[in-house]
């Protein structure tokens, strides 16, 4: 092992600024799991480097490299790290030097061989562009020796994988997905478990759930896991007997997640016997085709030294020959079909393409299974995946292949031509596309694209836009950053990394710092649309992706879209006048807590940190800015009056915070020791004075039942955590937002100051109404009211101090920052939700999770972001080819979790109709040139389109209706559409506008109303 090539090692502890959002997918214990680990990458190719990455960025103890063969300059075409500099030297250490950039916690290797000395070493070793012999004498070395073994090998368009984790490989959770939970309504005697108000339990035959708070079956809640059958979505069966007892009210179940023990077969029995995993169920008969196919291919190369040419027909057959044999030998790996010898032909024809979105899509994906190796966690891929992307194909008349075209040409894209040929390598150099978003996809996108070419050409461009700097947690998965750039512009480092890694790229990538928006039309403007062939998003906002999609259905541009969640992701390609589009579909709102639930009846860790969110932000953030509105705003209790009902309440507010304001970090702590008893004892004891422990609703039945927990008031005890850290975070955040120096104050000396607090006594209040369900709770609301000639309110406005009094003063309202973990910010929120779920009895949370849930993080992993870049960047090449047949295109839907690949075929954009003309909903609309007048407007669709116009807007001004006035409408008739909108709207139309998009509503010539499109005016 090379020394020199070592860098230091990794930390015990799990660096979570770091590793953030990958902790979200994985958890702590197979984060900690995965880094014991050494890995193994053989091959550093395209595909094997792509692993290595992907390996490095998520971390494990160390990572190990061998391939001494030397660079080539086809190995450019998709091989990152490498230059033209590197020519001839081995591959494994010129790329060790990059690797080593990834991630500091991660120690880089050379190996010098692969002797089973060296290979036992490993927990994982992932093999790539070796023999099939080599594979069989490693996998014989690690299947009985608890090592995992993964080859890959990517032939073109064509990808082959093959994983074996040994006779017994124990997975200590399948999914990742959070253990499904819910309220008992009921359990009979034969074990059958109902769930309360017809939540679906979503769980499936053969899951384990346990049990608690069941009365009436004390023996249940002893926390074994029972086997579940289902009966239906909100029922299932557990096996019980009398000994359980007889079920009286209440009960949660859980389900637990209980370790799986998969057994795998070595390589040497798989060639015969292999179990597939389909990639593609649309080609479900395709891998027994492809596993002959490859093993064809290492016949070739025993036999000749080198893969068969690009297209060479001579090759190509002499393939097909062996892939006969192997048939002839095995004919249990076809059963009655045939070998299919124009599809086997392809591959042979590709067999020398490396093509960058393959290598990004097999990359991903084995960057997985080796993490799931490493940390126990997810299903892994059992054990064959094969996957091809023919259709990624250009048309063969717009783009011949054939052995002249697709022949080496001394190019750094000699391995994509060999697949693609010349004329449509040519033609990706030359494009203009805009990419929105440099974040992980981002990333992942312009390497691959680089690697591609792709806009290299003379008339080739590259736009890129993000408004967002460079943070520490974006290292783990944005592979185009360093430590070194945290604070720079995401796309200016991005455009600087892959001019680097292709320097045909330099002065052909325009970084920009500006958001896509309404905004910023005059920058992204007509001109700059139109010139684009396509348009790509790497997004992670909602409202950011329908924008763009937007602007691509105005201007007809093709856009590729994706997104990522943790091992989930999904692409999309939106064509025009082809298919639907982005904003086509919907994802269903996300459920929101009900009100009372949040105020008065939490029944999960997620309720309490949405309440303790909530009290963060009114303390630190909402009452010092109201606080400051008073003392800037004139009539500000006036104003608020009329836009908050409960005047009262926001009077209350002003007045604790400008009267009993701190003046020392004491006075901070006795006020958060003050709010302690407040919310977790005073509150909940009122809570129970309203509804006491044998409370019925209005039908006699118990009313603290099912969701509704009783609670239980805490008494404070500085030496519990939770409790503690309340107090520490809300004296250090009190004093902030009042300009205090929070000195460094240490336990004894909190300890002091709260022994001297003298704590008043809860007196209940009999006029307090508590809402108990969601309807009281907005009736409640709408009760609220409040004027200024309520006695009450008259002596709060008195009483606060004259703004003029507290000239200059202002308090500094905070603003939620989850990432700093300086502030108290999350240490606050972590303890204020623990203290309430103490107070129901619910489980608590550390602060990870409280993060996680409070800072709403999307939870990220670099391989499911390179993996989803790959297939992106497959449907690219049909985008390119301008393919107008909707078959040819995929949507793909991955859980690289399960592991599920999933492919469907975009839908169509929707037809309507009117008069005798049919129309594309989407993509169609009423094209017109000049400042015509509003008379010329409504005759054209008269006379052109048989349409009367009723109706004419522009934005949100109403230009024409038919039920106008006459003298209105005649005064309008004449005026130029332009000087039109001025007239309404009383503003200009922008110098930068070009189109004057109009909507309306027109009747047939049958005199119905009918839906037509929208009126494009070019002026």
């Amino acid at each position: 092992m090379s020394d020199n090539m070592q860098i230091d090692s990794p930390s015990p502890e799990i660096d979570e600024g770091l590793y953030s959002r990958q902790l979200y997918v994985l958890g702590k214990e197979a984060m900690l799991k995965m880094q014991n680990a050494n890995v193994l990458v053989i091959g550093l190719k395209g595909l094997g480097v792509e692993i290595a990455k992907n390996i490095a960025l998520a971390g494990v103890k160390s990572l190990s490299l061998y391939d001494p063969e030397p660079v080539e300059l086809a190995d450019l075409s998709s091989q990152f790290f490498l230059r033209e500099s590197h020519i001839g030297q081995p591959r494994d250490r010129i790329s060790a030097e990059s690797l080593a950039e990834l991630n500091a916690y991660v120690p880089i290797h050379v190996i010098d061989n692969l002797n089973e000395e060296t290979l036992v070493t490993f927990k994982c070793i992932v093999a790539t562009n070796i023999s099939l012999e080599e594979q069989v004498r490693i996998n014989n070395v690690t299947h009985d020796r608890d090592i995992g073994f993964i080859n890959a090998d990517i032939r073109g368009l064509f990808g082959q994988l093959f994983v074996d984790f040994g006779p017994k490989f124990t997975i200590i959770d399948q999914t990742g997905e959070e253990p499904k939970g819910g309220i008992v309504s009921d359990i009979e005697a034969d074990g059958t478990v109902t769930m309360l108000d017809d939540n679906r339990h979503g769980l499936e035959d053969g899951d384990y759930v346990k049990f608690s708070e069941v009365q009436g079956m004390p023996k249940l809640n002893d926390g074994n896991p029972h086997k579940i059958e289902v009966l239906g979505p909100f029922a299932f069966r557990i096996k019980i007997d009398e000994s359980y007892g007889t079920y009286e009210r209440g009960g949660l179940y859980t389900q637990v997640k209980v370790p799986k023990d998969l057994a795998f077969e070595p390589l040497s029995k798989q060639l015969q016997q292999p179990e597939y995993v389909i990639s593609d169920f649309a080609k479900f008969d395709k891998p027994a085709q492809l596993h002959l196919g490859f093993q064809a291919l290492h016949a070739f190369k025993n036999r000749n030294g080198v893969l068969p040419l690009p297209y060479n027909e001579e090759n190509a057959n002499e393939a097909f020959r062996y892939a006969q044999e192997l048939a002839a030998q095995n004919p249990q790996l076809l059963g009655e079909d045939k070998l299919d010898e124009k599809y086997l032909k392809e591959l042979f024809y590709q067999a020398r393409g490396d093509i960058p979105g393959v290598v990004a899509f097999y990359g991903g994906l084995i960057a997985q299974e080796v993490l799931k190796n490493c940390s126990s966690k997810f299903t892994p891929i059992k054990q064959w995946l094969y996957f091809d992307s023919l259709e990624s194909l250009p048309s063969a008349e717009k783009f011949p292949r054939n052995a002249e075209n697709n022949q080496a040409i001394g190019s750094r894209y000699d391995n994509q031509i060999a697949v693609f040929g010349k004329d449509f390598q040519q033609r990706i150099s030359n494009l203009k596309v805009f990419l929105v978003g440099t974040g992980a996809i981002g990333c992942e996108m312009l390497k691959t694209w680089a690697m591609m070419g792709l806009g290299s050409g003379p008339e080739g461009k590259l736009f890129i836009t993000d408004n967002d700097t460079i943070e520490k947690s974006n290292l783990n998965r944005q592979f185009l950053f360093r430590p070194k750039d945290v604070g720079k512009n995401k796309s200016e480092v991005a455009a600087l990394a892959v001019q680097h890694m292709n320097p045909e790229l330099t002065d052909k990538i325009d970084a920009r710092l500006d958001k896509v928006g309404p905004d910023t039309e005059d920058i992204f403007d007509d001109g700059f649309w139109s010139q684009l062939d396509f348009v790509t998003n790497a997004l992670d906002n909602v409202e950011a992706r329908t924008y763009i999609d937007r602007r691509c259905i105005f201007y007809k541009k093709a856009l590729l879209e994706s997104g990522t969640l943790g091992t989930k992701g999904n692409t999309q390609v939106v064509i025009p006048r082809l298919t639907e589009s982005y904003s086509s579909s919907q994802d269903p709102p996300e459920q929101s807590i009900p009100l009372c639930t949040l105020r008065s009846f939490p029944s999960k860790i997620d309720h309490t940190i949405a309440w303790a969110k909530s009290l963060f932000q009114g303390y630190f953030s909402d009452s010092p800015e109201s606080v400051n509105l008073y003392l800037t705003q004139p009539d500000y209790v006036e104003q608020t009056l009329k836009q908050n009902p409960d005047i009262k309440g926001a009077l209350e507010n002003i007045s604790n915070y400008l009267n009993k304001r701190p003046y020392t970090f004491e006075d901070c702590i006795v006020w958060a020791r003050n709010e302690f008893e407040v919310k977790f004892n005073h509150d909940i004891k009122q809570l129970l004075y309203n509804f006491p422990h044998d409370a019925t609703t209005s039908n006699g039945a118990p009313f603290w039942t099912g969701s509704k927990r009783a609670p239980t008031p805490l008494e404070f005890d500085i030496n519990n955590k939770d409790h503690f850290n309340f107090i520490v975070g809300g004296a250090n955040l009190l004093a902030y937002i009042y300009g205090l120096k929070a000195p460094k104050v240490t336990f004894e000396e909190y300890q002091k100051v709260l022994q001297q607090i003298k704590i008043e006594p809860f007196q209940p209040k009999s006029g307090v109404v508590i809402a108990a369900n969601d309807a009281e709770a907005e009736e409640q609301a709408n009760k609220l009211s409040g004027s200024l000639d309520d006695d009450a309110v008259t002596q709060l406005a008195a009483s606060l101090p004259e703004p003029k009094a507290l000239a200059g003063y202002r308090l500094n309202p905070v603003e939620f920052e989850k990432d700093d973990d300086t502030n108290h910010h999350i240490e606050f929120i972590t303890a204020a939700s623990n203290c309430r779920a103490l107070n129901y009895n619910i489980e608590t949370a550390d602060a990870s999770k409280t993060k996680f849930i409070a800072g709403k993080i999307i939870p990220a992993i670099a391989t499911t972001t390179a993996l989803v870049t790959g297939l992106v960047c497959l449907e690219l090449y049909k985008v390119v080819d301008g393919k107008t047949d909707i078959e040819q295109y995929k949507n793909g839907f991955i859980n690289l979790a399960l592991p599920f690949i999933g492919f469907s075929e975009p839908i169509k954009s929707a037809q309507a109709k009117y008069n005798d003309k049919t129309y594309d909903q989407i993509w169609d609309r009423f094209d017109l040139e000049g400042d015509m007048t509003l008379q010329q407007l409504l005759d054209h669709f008269e006379q052109k389109e048989g349409l009367t116009i009723s109706m004419l807007s522009y934005g949100v001004s109403l230009l024409y209706a038919s039920f106008f006035p006459p003298k209105k409408v005649k005064d309008r008739l004449s005026m130029n559409l332009t000087k039109l909108i001025k007239e309404v709207s009383k503003k200009e139309v922008p110098p930068h506008v070009h189109y004057l998009i109009f909507e309306i509503c027109c009747d047939d010539l049958e005199g119905e109303d009918v839906e037509v499109p929208f009126i494009c005016v070019k002026i």
